[in-house]
């Protein structure tokens, strides 16, 4: 079967070329952004806040925190991001979630892989912010649960899509404030008694497309906290950075 594979790439390339997920122009390989996507696209990593992956314009302290988060705590215990939400992370986000690109969970899986602690993975949880179930039929999938799935498969740990819930449905999030998000998702997240015992003491990877002010994930880790998670780890695609953080 490897053989056949190898003889038959040849000819697939030729008919479909592997293309940029961002513009769609011919890369050398699949999954392999362009070099002009390449260079618009903001990384981000250390050094950020440890609670809501803020990027620092210097180098801190590890496990340093930005002043909302010192004065606010988020409910999750640390937050990382692949991008900063621009362009080019819309894009590859908005193609996944409406234009139906499946393929792309894979991609966005493995550029998220970096940020999953090396240490303690075999007592980690991989768990999707769920959608309710009217979006679910609606759109026919949950790009996150997508992701999860494909991010546990390539690092071996077990990812569950089913253990948290959806239960309220609710208005979309655009527009509002914080204050205003965080009062709409109030009660929206469940978790049974059936899956207690799942997530109790475990460290549990939430896995969401994009970051903007936080509330989907604390809503989703105070209950996964209720129900006994030792730790809360927000891992997510592209992260919404406020203008007056940027510093140009």
């Amino acid at each position: 079967m490897n053989i056949i594979r190898a003889l038959a790439a040849p000819l697939i390339d030729f008919a479909l070329p592997p293309r940029c997920p961002a513009c769609g122009t011919i890369t050398e390989g699949d999954h392999r952004f362009c070099v002009g996507c390449w260079g618009k696209m903001e990384f981000l990593g250390a050094p950020c806040c440890e609670s809501c992956a803020l990027p620092f314009a210097f180098e801190q302290p590890e496990d340093s925190q930005c002043g909302a988060c010192l004065a606010k705590a988020p409910a999750h215990d640390r937050a990382r991001a692949v991008l900063a939400y621009g362009d080019i992370a819309r894009t590859v986000a908005l193609k996944l979630k409406y234009g139906r690109k499946l393929g792309l969970a894979r991609l966005i899986a493995q550029h998220m892989e970096r940020h999953v602690p090396t240490e303690g993975r075999a007592g980690m949880l991989i768990v999707p912010v769920p959608l309710h179930r009217w979006r679910l039929w609606w759109r026919g999938f949950n790009q996150s649960a997508l992701i999860a799935a494909a991010l546990g498969r390539s690092l071996g740990i077990a990812a569950d899509n089913e253990i948290l819930k959806r239960v309220k449905r609710t208005a979309p999030l655009r527009g509002m404030n914080p204050a205003e998000r965080a009062k709409l998702l109030r009660g929206a997240f469940s978790l049974d008694k059936v899956n207690r015992d799942r997530v109790a003491g475990r460290t549990i990877i939430l896995i969401d497309d994009v970051y903007t002010s936080g509330a989907t994930a604390d809503g989703c880790a105070r209950m996964l906290k209720k129900r006994g998670a030792a730790s809360v780890q927000l891992l997510c695609w592209a992260r919404v950075i406020p203008d007056e953080q940027r510093g140009d």
